[in-house]
C-alpha cells in the first residue's frame, strides 16, 4: 500500500488565511510620501499664510494697543460704540448693495448684445480694458476726472460748457471800475457815475478780472466810434497792461477788451430803453435811443457773476457715488466675460422653440436666457460681494482729506487704525476679525457652488 503525504496548509489544516486587509500593497508607503511631498509646500503656504494669521489675529483682538494687556472684548465693545465704524458699516452695506448688482446687470446686458454686434471683439476689448488697469490707477484716474475746477476735472468741464453755453453768464467776476470811471449799484451792477445824453461816449475801465477769466477771442482795446444823435457807444476794457506802466483810464496798448459785455441804458424811469454788447475789442454802441434824453449807462450784475463750475463731487455728498462708479468702471467687464462664457454653453434650442411658439425677445430673455443662466450669476455676484467687502484701494485713493470720513469702509477703518495713526493693533485685529465674518457666507455660498457644479 502506497502512502500519501499531506503537505502543509492543505485541507484540513487550521491555520487561517491571512486577511486581505493585512497585507500591505507593495509601494504604497511609496505613494503616501510622493502624495505628501506634493502637498506638504502648498500645506505649509497656507498654514504661514492663512490659517497663522487668523489664529493670531484672533488672539491680538483680545489685548490692548500696546499687545501686552489683555483686554478681553474691550476692542470688540469700543468697534461697536465707534462712530467711524459704524459710517465704515453703512457704506459696505450700500457697497453690497449697489456694487455687486450693478456690475452683474451690467455685464449681463454687455454679455447679451456681443451676440447681436459686428464688432463683438473691439466691443469686448473696450468694455473689459479697465480689468487690465490696478485698482490704484483707477484711482487716480476717477480723482481726477472728478475735480471741482472746470479746469481740472473733465467732468465738470463739460458740465460747466453746457451751462455756460445755454447760460447767461459773462464770467467777469470781481470786476471794479476805476475811480471816476463808474460806481457800484445794486450790488454788483456797474453804472456811470452821471448820466450820459444820447451821441455822448462813456467808457468803463475795470480791474479785478482774473487774466484766465478773459476769453480767448479778447483783443486789444479799441477806440469807439462817434456816436450819432440816437446812439451811445463806448469801450469796456481792462484797465490793466502786463508788466505795469500805463495811465489809469486810457485806451492804450497792451490793454484788452473785454468782449460779450451787456451794456444797458436805462431811462429816468429805470427801465431799459437800450442795449448793446461788447465786441472783440471791447467797444458797444447802444442804439434807437431818444435824442438829447439823459441815460444812466449800466453793465449788470449778470457780466460778474461767477461762471458754471460744474458739481463738487469729491465731497462728502457725492463721494460714495464717484467710488462706486469706479468700481463698477472695472469690474463690469468681469461680470461681462464671465457670464458671456455662459451663454456660449447654453442649449440655444429652448430659445428657438420659444421664438417658434410666439415667444417675444423679452420674454425669451427673462423666461428662457436668464434662468439658464442663473448659475452663472449668482457665482458672479458672490464673487463682487466678496470683492466689494474687502475694498481698499479705491476708497483710500478717490476722497481728499474732508471727503474720507464719509467714504470709510471697514478696510480702510482697519488699515487706518492699526497703521494709519492709530496705532492700535488690538482695535484693527477685532476689525479683521468683523471684516472675516462678513466675508464668510458669501466664500461658503461659493465653495457649495463649486461643489454641486462638479458633483453634476
Amino acid at each position: 500500500m502506497t502512502s500519501v503525504t499531506v503537505p502543509a496548509g492543505a485541507a484540513g489544516s487550521t491555520r487561517p488565511a491571512p486577511a486581505r486587509g493585512d497585507r500591505k500593497e507593495p509601494g504604497s508607503w511609496r505613494k503616501a510620501l510622493i502624495t505628501a511631498s506634493f502637498l506638504a509646500p502648498a500645506l505649509i503656504m497656507l498654514g504661514a499664510f492663512v490659517a497663522y494669521p487668523i489664529v493670531y489675529t484672533i488672539i491680538r483682538s483680545f489685548f490692548g494697543r500696546d499687545g501686552e494687556q489683555f483686554v478681553a472684548f474691550e476692542n470688540y465693545a469700543t468697534m461697536f460704540t465707534n462712530e467711524t465704524t459704524f459710517t465704515a458699516i453703512r457704506n459696505n452695506v450700500i457697497w453690497v448693495i449697489v456694487a455687486p448688482a450693478a456690475c452683474t446687470i451690467l455685464g449681463l446686458i454687455f454679455a447679451v448684445l456681443l451676440e447681436r454686434l459686428r464688432w463683438k471683439t473691439a466691443f469686448r476689448l473696450i468694455i473689459f480694458m479697465p480689468m487690465a488697469i490696478s485698482m490704484l490707477a483707477a484711482g487716480v484716474i476717477f480723482r481726477g476726472m472728478f475735480q471741482e475746477s472746470p479746469q481740472l476735472g473733465v467732468v465738470n468741464a463739460v458740465i460747466s460748457g453746457v451751462q455756460n453755453a445755454f447760460g447767461d453768464t459773462g464770467g467777469y467776476p470781481g470786476a471794479q471800475p476805476r475811480d471816476g470811471f463808474g460806481v457800484i449799484a445794486d450790488g454788483r451792477t456797474i453804472a456811470s457815475e452821471a448820466e450820459v445824453a444820447a451821441g455822448g461816449t462813456q467808457d468803463f475801465p475795470l480791474t479785478g478780472i482774473r487774466q484766465s477769466n478773459v476769453p480767448e477771442e479778447a483783443a486789444q482795446a479799441e477806440q469807439a466810434p462817434s456816436a450819432s444823435g440816437t446812439q451811445i457807444t463806448g469801450t469796456v476794457f481792462l484797465d490793466v497792461v502786463r508788466g505795469g506802466g500805463g495811465t489809469n483810464g486810457e485806451i492804450e496798448e497792451g490793454k484788452s477788451g473785454l468782449p460779450g459785455m451787456r451794456v444797458e441804458a436805462l431811462g429816468p424811469d429805470g427801465d431799459v430803453h437800450g442795449f448793446a454788447t461788447t465786441g472783440a475789442g471791447g467797444t458797444y454802441t447802444i442804439e434807437g435811443l431818444e435824442a438829447g434824453q439823459g441815460y444812466t449807462v449800466s453793465l449788470p450784475a449778470t457780466n460778474f457773476e461767477e461762471s458754471a463750475q460744474g458739481v463738487s463731487w469729491l465731497s462728502s455728498t457725492f463721494i460714495n457715488a464717484v467710488i462706486i462708479l469706479s468700481y463698477i468702471w472695472i469690474w463690469a467687464g468681469f461680470a461681462m466675460v464671465m457670464i458671456a462664457s455662459g451663454l456660449s454653453a447654453m442649449d440655444r434650442s429652448l430659445q428657438e422653440a420659444a421664438r417658434m411658439d410666439g415667444a417675444t425677445e423679452w420674454q425669451v430673455f427673462t423666461r428662457i436666457t436668464v434662468p439658464q443662466l442663473a448659475p452663472v450669476l449668482v457665482v458672479v455676484l458672490v464673487t463682487l460681494i466678496i470683492n466689494v467687502l474687502k475694498i481698499f484701494d479705491l476708497v483710500y485713493v478717490i476722497p481728499p482729506g474732508a471727503s474720507r470720513p464719509a467714504a470709510n469702509v471697514i478696510a480702510v477703518e482697519m488699515w487706518t487704525v492699526s497703521f494709519g495713526g492709530g496705532a492700535n493693533q488690538g482695535l484693527g485685529s477685532a476689525l479683521a476679525i468683523l471684516l472675516l465674518i462678513l466675508v464668510l457666507p458669501s466664500m461658503i455660498i461659493n465653495v457649495r457652488r463649486f461643489r454641486e457644479e462638479r458633483a453634476r
